[in-house]
């Protein structure tokens, strides 16, 4: 008897999400049938109209909201509650302003009671890896945005999910400190292999750094259209070939907003 392979990748089957009101005309409905598959140690990118249900989506995978109908599938099986295995970088840093960047880092370790020496060092790797050196016990207050993002992703990834959802973390940066950004968070996947869904309403952003474009109608939110970018890296981001990507999928996202 054949042995069936198990499934390697993050599934979403037939999600569905209505917001209930008083009455049925004062319910919303954001999600409908949302059916795809992103294999595993992907980088895609879910963009869409204001308002459509992008980040009920994330919110779903992450188990902070109840899907009204279907599943999340991680590897085959069902994902939990709470899990360890899916990590979210929100785009408003969401950093404790009591505690220093060191604290914030190690704040996930702390919480599973890991011993203070052991935590402590591991957060000193990331204070390293995402060149926070010298700020390591400075506050929030004290950083800049880009600053504050970078600790907010580093305490995220010091939990080590194999899935990170990040939900328009560079939306409220500069352009020059969003750039940097986005080629830092290349490298930084680039050496770990997570899987992560990113969503933006940055068309030129989801280009940059995707291998697939997941792009959403108008809500109710159904899948339009998935583009697969199969550019190598680093991308050029006025070269023609990123460009062409960018008209197709501006093209596509003119007619939801009409």
């Amino acid at each position: 008897m054949a042995i069936r392979e198990t499934p390697l990748g993050l599934d979403f089957l037939e999600l569905s999400k209505t917001f209930p009101g008083k009455g049925v005309r004062e319910s919303v409905h954001v999600l409908e049938n949302i059916q795809q598959r992103i294999e595993n140690g992907r980088f895609v990118s879910i963009i869409g109209p204001s308002g459509c249900g992008k980040t009920t989506l994330l919110r779903i995978i992450a188990g902070l909201e109840k899907a009204s109908a279907g599943k999340v599938l991680l590897d085959g099986k069902e994902l939990a509650q709470g899990t360890e295995e899916v990590g979210l970088v929100f785009q408003e840093y969401a950093l404790f302003p009591w505690r220093t960047t060191l604290q914030n880092i190690e704040m996930g370790p702390e919480i599973k009671g890991v011993e203070k020496e052991k935590r402590r060092s591991k957060a000193m790797e990331y204070i390293k890896m995402f060149n926070l050196n010298g700020f390591e016990n400075r506050y929030p207050r004290e950083l800049s945005g880009g600053m504050k993002q970078r600790v907010a992703i580093a305490r995220t990834l010091i939990m080590n999910p194999r899935v990170v959802l990040m939900d328009e973390p560079f939306g409220s940066l500069d352009s020059q400190t969003r750039n940097a950004l986005q080629e830092f968070l290349l490298r930084i996947w680039g050496k770990r292999g997570d899987t992560i869904v990113f969503v933006t309403h940055n068309v030129d952003e989801a280009v940059f750094l995707s291998d697939q474009i997941i792009v959403l109608s108008k809500r109710p939110a159904r899948i339009v259209k998935t583009f697969e970018v199969g550019l190598p890296r680093p991308r050029d981001r006025t070269g023609q070939e990123c460009n062409e990507i960018r008209r197709e999928v501006l093209k596509v996202l003119s007619e939801e907003i009409k």
